[in-house]
């Protein structure tokens, strides 16, 4: 059995941004906006291996990430995991497959003097709900 519900699985199936926050070295969250992917019941982050969430990653795997439905921004899913493995091969034809989803082409920012790294987390909780500001 899943731990998510249908509704939840659907926002990281569609093409929805999520952020993800992560611990810098001196111990001050950080947040940036990135694609996703789910895969079973892990979350997939792509990013270029430079980037600074990468490494906080790496030197404390811990995350929290919040997604919410562009169709309907009142529904958000809220989820706390750990970063449980990092992928080099294969990670730039990730990014392609997340670019088709997100925008429909193949990723045009390829740098091979930065190549892209996979993180595979490991979710521990998933909260989601409706703004108390809206009822449907």
């Amino acid at each position: 059995m899943s731990i998510f519900k249908p509704e939840e699985r659907k926002v990281f199936e569609d093409p929805n941004f999520i952020v993800v926050s992560t611990l810098g070295k001196d111990g001050t969250p950080r947040s940036t906006t990135i694609w996703v992917d789910i895969e079973g019941d892990d979350i997939l982050i792509n990013g270029y291996r430079s980037r600074g969430w990468i490494a906080n990653l790496r030197r404390n795997p811990a995350i929290a990430m919040c997604i919410f439905d562009l169709k309907d921004p009142y529904f958000q899913v809220n989820i706390t995991g750990e970063a449980v493995e990092f992928i080099d091969d294969g990670a730039e034809d990730h990014i392609d497959k997340l670019a088709r989803k997100y925008t429909g082409a193949d990723y045009k920012m390829h740098r091979p003097e930065d190549p892209r790294q996979l993180a595979r987390i490991r979710v521990k909780t998933v909260h989601s709900r409706l703004s108390y500001a809206v009822k449907k």
